[in-house]
């Protein structure tokens, strides 16, 4: 017999318990047969055996005891369902837990990367985003509204020029080189100098770790520029 076979005797037998106010006797608990005495018997008003059941008929003085746990189960019931429900529909609630601080954030970035999948990390991204703005920047009317564009388009060609900075090349000269090879997949490697598939290197980004950096990037700027306005006239 399997453990949750036996869960489900020991459920089983909890609603009798209640009605002749016995108690289930179980090792888990810490009470065994041989500890057990006349009074987790409990008591009945009738019982009735055949060869194939046993009818145990209470004597009503532990109703009380019934009603609270039909509320109870109904509690847990819908709890139960709650959770079917989210496992048929896919959805499941993930605890991330670690011992340091490190090994927490990386396991949030494969939550997030599960979430929303992986982008090419490095910058490259970010550089190839940047790339669209000027067809962005052509619908536009407002000469502000132009700067802005530009000013977006220089912020998200940055990250790669200052990796390849870092890494002792110059980052304009990398950003044109990566934005001369179509696949979108092919960057800059700092770490080896090479250019090469990022993502069969295991250089990656989560999608939405980088779409939450941009928003909040975005919004930061936006208080920026209206206290710059109300503190400056």
């Amino acid at each position: 017999m399997t453990l949750e076979e036996g869960e489900a005797k020991v459920a089983a037998l909890k609603p009798s318990s209640f009605g002749i106010c016995g108690t289930v006797i179980r090792e888990i608990v810490g009470l065994s047969s041989d500890k057990a005495d006349k009074e987790v018997l409990g008591h009945a008003a009738k019982v009735v055996l055949t060869e194939d059941m046993t009818t145990i008929f209470g004597d009503g003085s532990t109703q009380d005891a019934v009603n609270k746990r039909i509320v109870d189960q109904d509690y847990e019931k819908e709890k139960l369902n709650e959770r079917i429900a989210k496992l048929s529909g896919g959805i499941a609630v993930i605890q991330v837990g670690g011992q340091t601080d490190t090994e927490l954030k990386e396991k949030k970035r494969r939550v997030a990367a599960v979430e929303e999948g992986i982008v090419v990390g490095g910058g490259c991204t970010l550089l190839r985003l940047a790339s669209k703005v000027d067809a962005i920047k052509e619908t536009l009317e407002n000469d502000e509204e132009k700067v802005g564009a530009e000013i977006v388009k220089r912020a998200l060609s940055y990250p790669l020029k200052l990796i390849a900075k870092n890494a002792g090349v110059n980052g304009s000269v990398v950003s044109e080189k990566v934005l001369s090879i179509d696949n979108p997949k092919y960057g800059y490697n700092a770490a080896t100098g090479q250019y090469e598939d990022l993502m069969a290197a295991g250089i990656i980004d989560p999608t939405k770790v980088v779409r939450c950096c941009l928003e909040h990037a975005s919004s930061t700027a936006k208080s920026f520029f209206m206290w710059s306005r109300v503190f400056g006239g």
